[in-house]
């Protein structure tokens, strides 16, 4: 492999220079089934968000239960990720992702047949943990096996693999779970994830395991690591849903993840062999691709978020219809793939970066002007501007951050560069949440204003629906006051949400006017892909 073939003075000890490679139609092989078990993992974070209805009623689960099905995976993955840079060189990439890929089909198993929530939340967070070191290693992957030449084509396939798979998750889970059950949102994986195992043991040979690294494995930086990470995604998941630290749990969490970031960080610079190596950030150009990676997590995740909440909560759509609707961004990106590829190839990554945080926000702007009526067609153009932007975007981000980096330094930087997608989304949801709740407070207190005795407009709406529900006889006038509280509460929200897709397009438009403080990256170090 390129990683340990391409070597220079680390860490581990010196290494000897790479020499670029062609790469075999056997490697090629194995790489495309190390991005299939991405996608399933990537894919597995949002498969079930259209069907949590489905898996509480299956479960007999309470509202407040039913949100660790997707929490606790999102927090064990975000653990696993920096991790895996340190597991894959003790263990090698082939047995690294043997390891992630068959626990990641076992645990899916187990998730199937869970019979209460508590062991669907336990076998979640080992889905989650064990297949979140897939994410990474294919990451790593990509700009160590293959050369600069190839990445034209290798960037746009990861990248499509990285922002399609959470996007198309509703649409896959919402078919699902309407055409079967929803265990068949877990029992999906398993043939695949058997032929990802097996194939990655027959096939892939990148590198060699180092198993004395073992001897200085980081085990305090790994415990401050997974309380740190661990709990702050708690927070930023819980936080908005319970008014922050008025919650005793998020507030005590969020002395854990202070206290473990002050453990990390110290472990990190002061380790003989840190869990995470983050002198990788000393590299402007992976700097300013894991920053910009950062807000893409926004993009990709809080939308792929926002769509289905209005869809559900406003419109009334079943999950079949959500997963419909959303599929028309991932058509999108699915088309625009070989176009970013074609792209890379021609223009300056900061141009391309460019016009896809100009169409994002296009098709942001577009939706703040949302209304209670908007449905499929109406959805249809923001969605192939979010479709492009992430494209666009995601492209040139990932060469940015990966393809000028040494080889040695890769396994590291893909984890941290990975792990800051998923940060990024989770504050972006932590922001959205919190920035819906505070607008709708507001809107409502401005719309009870205005629907008032004073005011005609108000007494003859509520006197039409008396009528309306004269049927019903003394209880008409209640029934005509909830219904005409429940539509004052739907208003308000809509006003809510073209609020938070206004705060976005402010957002991406500034990432526009960030872009010229960008240095154009320099050309990839020699061998720096393609090595044996």
């Amino acid at each position: 492999m390129a990683a340990s073939a391409a070597i220079s003075n680390t860490p581990q000890g010196p290494m000897l220079a790479a020499k670029p490679a062609p790469v075999s139609g056997r490697r090629t092989f194995a790489f495309f089934c190390m991005v299939f078990g991405m996608f399933m993992a990537i894919l597995d974070i949002q498969i079930v968000s259209a069907s949590l209805a489905e898996i509480q009623a299956g479960l007999s689960a309470s509202s407040e239960e039913i949100s660790w099905v997707q929490t606790s995976y999102l927090i064990a993955e975000v653990i696993m990720i920096p991790l895996s840079g340190t597991l894959s060189r003790v263990l090698s990439t082939r047995w690294m992702f043997v390891i992630a890929s068959g626990g990641f089909t076992f645990m899916s198993f187990m998730c199937a047949t869970a019979t209460n929530i508590d062991q669907m939340i336990v076998y979640r967070a080992l889905q989650g943990f064990i297949g979140g070191g897939m994410i990474p290693t294919v990451f790593a992957s990509a700009f160590t096996v293959f050369p600069p030449e190839k990445r034209p084509v290798i960037s746009p396939i990861i990248g499509l693999v990285a922002t399609l798979a959470p996007t198309i998750g509703p649409t896959l889970g919402g078919y699902l779970t309407d055409l079967f059950s929803w265990h068949w949102l877990f029992l999906v994986n398993i043939v695949p994830g058997i032929f990802v195992t097996v194939s990655t043991y027959l096939l892939v040979d990148f590198d060699e395991p180092d198993f004395r690294l073992f001897k200085s494995f980081d085990w305090a930086g790994l415990g401050f690591m997974a309380a740190f990470l661990g709990s702050l995604e708690y927070v930023l998941e819980e936080g908005p849903l319970n008014d922050w630290f008025q919650d005793e749990l998020v507030l005590i969490l969020t002395i854990v993840c202070v206290v473990g970031g002050f453990g990390f960080f110290y472990r990190a610079f002061t380790a003989k062999q840190p869990i995470v190596d983050l002198r990788a950030f000393a590299d402007r150009n992976f700097l300013a691709g894991s920053s910009f990676s950062f807000v893409m997590g926004i993009g990709l995740y809080g939308l792929t978020y926002l769509y289905p909440v209005y869809l559900g909560s406003v419109r009334g759509y079943s999950s079949l219809q959500i997963g419909e609707t959303m599929f028309v961004s991932g058509a999108t990106m699915f088309v625009m793939a070989p176009v970013a590829g074609i792209l890379s190839r021609k223009m300056d990554p900061r141009i391309m970066m460019g016009i896809g945080f100009a169409a994002f926000a296009f098709g942001t702007w577009m939706m703040s002007s949302l209304t209670k009526d908007w449905d499929f067609w109406e959805l249809f153009v923001p969605q192939i501007f979010r479709g492009v932007g992430l494209m666009i975007c995601m492209v040139p981000i990932n060469n940015i951050a990966l393809g000028t980096l040494h080889p040695s330094r890769i396994k590291n930087a893909s984890g941290l560069y990975n792990l800051t997608r998923n940060l990024g989304g989770a504050v972006g949801l932590a922001l959205i949440n919190t920035g819906i709740n505070n607008r709708l407070d507001l809107h409502l207190q401005r719309l009870r204003e205005s629907v008032n005795w004073g005011r005609s407009t108000a007494v003859e709406t509520l006197n039409a629906m008396t009528l309306k529900f004269q049927s019903l006889g003394p209880d008409a006038g209640t029934a005509a006051i909830k219904t005409l509280s429940n539509m004052v509460h739907r208003e308000a929200m809509v006003m809510a949400f073209a609020d938070v897709f206004l705060l976005l397009t402010i957002l991406f438009l500034g990432l526009i006017l960030a872009l010229p403080f960008i240095k154009k990256p320099r050309p990839a170090p020699a061998g720096a892909g393609g090595g044996h």
